[in-house]
């Protein structure tokens, strides 16, 4: 319980200021200082409020009843508190540090096949497919949708990895869906866990699990479509280039 008491704090705190830090560069202005130095702070807060999250899951997939004295069903907390936290705990480590490889290495794409990046996505699948699977054996319809988020982020992830020339500004879109993917993923978390303390009425309504996840989708959406857009615009030929021949 001592060692669960610690991890449970130093998440918390984590956590807090990836919370409040990530809107920063959401809504600041794009590649300025306080952009990169906030979302640098938000993204290493993530990944180790997920850290955290993976222990204190561990420790109550061992001991469930005993961290979690206000329940009663050791396989439910086992399935939410154990299991889905630990996917979500990959799931925010995995993006956070997907998002800043692709801004790492926009200019050398190659450098996002490295083994620890293809792992985290393998992990974060396998993750989610677990999730998916204690959610059909405990009759909880969140878990098994939650799940779907991990699959479509380890195999969307993989694809860009591996694809040999990216177009024009797809590191971006890339980017954007790694960090803001975390904020949702910490967001939901929040939300989820938190609710069992503060509103335990709500804890499992499909709208406040799902709220994060929409705005955050519709934001990336928007995001996404002013980078394709922008491809599509017709580059300025700069003065005097069609004299250079």
């Amino acid at each position: 319980m001592l060692l669960f008491d610690i991890l449970l704090v130093a998440h918390i705190l984590t956590g807090a200021v990836g919370l409040v830090t990530v809107w920063v560069p959401i809504l600041g202005r794009k590649g300025g200082a306080d952009h990169t130095r906030y979302g640098r702070l938000f993204a290493r807060c993530l990944v180790a409020t997920g850290l955290f999250a993976a222990g204190i899951s561990l420790c109550t997939l061992a001991k469930p009843l005993e961290t979690h004295p206000f329940a009663d069903d050791a396989a439910l907390v086992r399935g939410i508190f154990g299991w889905m936290m630990l996917y979500l705990a990959i799931l925010t480590i995995n993006l956070s540090l997907y998002g800043r490889a692709c801004v790492r290495n926009r200019r050398h794409h190659a450098r996002n096949r490295t083994a620890l990046n293809l792992a985290l996505q393998g992990a974060t699948v396998a993750a989610a497919i677990n999730c998916a699977w204690q959610g059909w054996l405990l009759g909880q319809a969140l878990l098994m949708g939650i799940a779907v988020v991990g699959v479509a982020a380890g195999v969307l992830n993989t694809r860009f990895i591996l694809r040999a020339d990216p177009p024009p500004g797809e590191w971006l879109i890339q980017h954007q869906r790694g960090l803001v993917g975390a904020g949702i993923s910490v967001y939901t978390a929040f939300l989820a866990f938190g609710a069992v303390n503060f509103m335990p009425a709500m804890a499992f309504s499909p709208l406040l699990w799902a709220t994060p996840c929409t705005l955050g989708v519709a934001y990336l959406l928007v995001h996404q479509a002013r980078v394709i857009a922008g491809r599509r615009r017709p580059r300025p030929v700069a003065s005097g280039a069609g004299h250079a021949l």
